[in-house]
């Protein structure tokens, strides 16, 4: 008897709609994905988001952040990669190529997001690293993000301080 409500419990949550949160969460992870192949495949950003579009369930996805995210990063990495870059402790090549997409959508939500808070920017790009980077890249990317909201959004940053 006892395993009945919570299988009952369980049933709605499979059924439900993944909140807005979670979409944003599927929308970095898939893009984070794209930008790896982007990456390491070299192919162009467009057939790679087509391809995302079309070989993976994008219903639980913020399909336009992924979009966004994806197409952004693409466009402004030089600009971004300048951004962060003063922050490491080697350069870019040296980096994982995880680390640095992870980089890259942080701070570019950083720079080019201003709706998300600069602690989320950095949250959630902490939790790509914890997910598909090496065993410490996170703490990593943390410092190395911080950094960067420190200098773009300084105001912020020290309001929260």
């Amino acid at each position: 008897m006892s395993d009945t409500p919570s299988q009952n419990q369980a049933e709605p949550k499979k059924n439900r709609k993944p909140s807005l949160t979670e979409q944003r969460r599927s929308a970095r992870q898939m893009a984070l994905q794209a930008l790896y192949q982007w990456q390491v495949a070299g192919q162009p950003v467009n057939e790679i988001e087509a391809q995302f579009r079309v070989n993976n369930d994008m219903n639980g996805v913020d399909v336009k952040l992924f979009s966004q995210l994806l197409r952004g990063v693409v466009e402004a990495r030089s600009e971004l990669d300048l951004c962060f870059s003063p922050f490491l402790d080697r350069t870019i090549d040296e980096l994982d190529p995880v680390e640095v997409s992870v980089l890259r959508i942080g701070s570019f939500e950083l720079m080019h997001r201003m709706e998300v808070p600069y602690r989320v920017a950095i949250n959630e790009s902490v939790e790509l690293a914890k997910v598909f980077g090496a065993t410490e890249s996170h703490r990593y990317v943390n410092g190395v993000l911080d950094k960067v909201a420190q200098k773009v959004r300084a105001a912020e940053v020290s309001a929260r301080r």
